[in-house]
């Protein structure tokens, strides 16, 4: 079925303020039906999880709807969800709890195009236990990581490769599955970075075939914190510090805390908002294939719209040319800093902004330092005014 980008939009209270919203790859607009789920369930009587009172059985149902959504969402199993505070934090609590099992003569990759959070958790903990680490690079005009730039790094001593799924700076997608496979021939395992990848593809955590990956529900549509998902027998290996009474059952032993009920209440009602953007199936995970391919025929007529667009002012330089990749252009124009050019935007309606994005690493590669250039990031709910109404505005500098 096709996205009824009119349909879309009109669930999204944020787009009535007439702002052309570039700015998803940082965190997308929420749709009603997610915030009232949210505010529904703070509102319902709700106590810790247990199963004695009817606010504590509805606490659990809660959590178990949560796993089960995310469950449809990505093609992993309900007991190998983890909910964290942030991707950031879940990353980092991982790392410092695998570390456990590294020694000084093993090794750890990461690659340069990552975002920091799949860069530094795994930098400090190879520092702590005095671990190797080993930089895969990509190449700085394509921005293409391939299979072989990882491989070069891998030894028998590879305990773990970091890798994104989507780069949130180039929108880089390299081949995940033949990394990982490449990975697990010399027994290391992979943490996927999905956080970009997630809001613009059907994913499927099976055929990925990695063992941990990670993602953002604010980056497509659902609530400020981030989940982890991994094999539960790989889940089961890892033992991460926690309280003495707190449960030690996966997943529960890696969620520090009470869990914020009403944002994985916000998550299910996301899960289900995407499996109804554009489907003819009875199954969610079917619905959610279905309306992600959806999603990425969308945003690739209007990406291919506005890359052509930007190509013929003359002054502006796209960076990257990567063959597989998400809807995200980065670009700069000439004799303007990308905060010029991010304020103009601004003034015109149009949220752009300009940075590294945290994907430090990515940017200095290439040649733009810690400043970056600017970034347009599309989302399932962004129009074709919305890509006329950036290109004008890139336009009037260019003049």
């Amino acid at each position: 079925m096709d996205l009824d980008i009119d349909r879309v939009r009109a669930g999204f209270p944020a787009l009535h303020h007439g702002v052309a919203y570039f700015d998803g790859p940082g965190g997308s607009q929420t749709p009603r039906v997610v915030a009232e789920a949210m505010a529904s369930t703070m509102c319902a009587g709700i106590s810790n999880r247990g199963t004695v009172t009817e606010a504590e059985r509805r606490a659990d149902d809660v959590v178990e709807e949560a796993r089960a959504a995310v469950a449809d969402l990505l093609d992993c199993q309900p007991g190998g969800v983890v909910f964290a505070r942030s991707m950031t934090q879940a990353t980092y609590d991982l790392s410092r709890a695998l570390a456990k099992q590294w020694a000084p003569e093993d090794e750890v990759v990461v690659t340069r195009l990552d975002h920091d959070a799949n860069i530094r958790p795994w930098v400090s903990a190879a520092e702590h236990v005095g671990a190797t680490l080993r930089w895969a690079n990509f190449d700085r005009h394509t921005a293409e990581l391939s299979v072989d730039d990882v491989r070069a790094q891998l030894s028998p001593r590879t305990r773990l490769v970091a890798v994104t799924g989507a780069s949130n700076l180039l929108g880089t997608r390299p081949d995940v599955p033949a990394i990982v496979e490449a990975a697990h021939e010399v027994g290391a395992q992979v943490f996927v970075d999905g956080v970009h990848l997630t809001p613009h593809a059907a994913v499927s955590f099976e055929d990925l075939g990695a063992d941990y990956f990670a993602c953002s529900p604010y980056k497509f549509f659902g609530p400020h914190l981030g989940l982890l998902v991994g094999r539960p027998e790989r889940l089961e290996e890892v033992r991460p510090d926690k309280l003495l009474p707190s449960a030690d059952s996966v997943p529960e032993r890696f969620e520090l805390g009470t869990l914020p009920y009403e944002m994985l209440a916000g998550v299910t009602a996301t899960v289900d908002f995407i499996a109804g953007l554009a489907c003819s199936a009875d199954q969610r995970r079917d619905q959610v294939v279905e309306s992600m391919q959806a999603v990425e025929e969308h945003e690739e007529r209007l990406f291919n719209r506005l890359l052509d667009g930007l190509a013929q002012t003359g002054r502006v330089t796209l960076h990257g040319s990567p063959k597989r990749r998400t809807p995200t252009a980065l670009f700069s124009v000439a004799a303007h800093s990308g905060e010029e050019v991010y304020q103009h935007l601004a003034k015109q309606g149009v949220n752009a902004p300009a940075s590294s994005f945290y994907a430090i690493e990515a940017s200095r590669w290439i040649g733009l330092g810690d400043d970056g250039a600017v970034r347009a990031g599309l989302a399932p709910y962004t129009s074709e005014d919305d890509v006329d109404r950036l290109l004008a505005a890139v336009g009037e500098l260019t003049r």
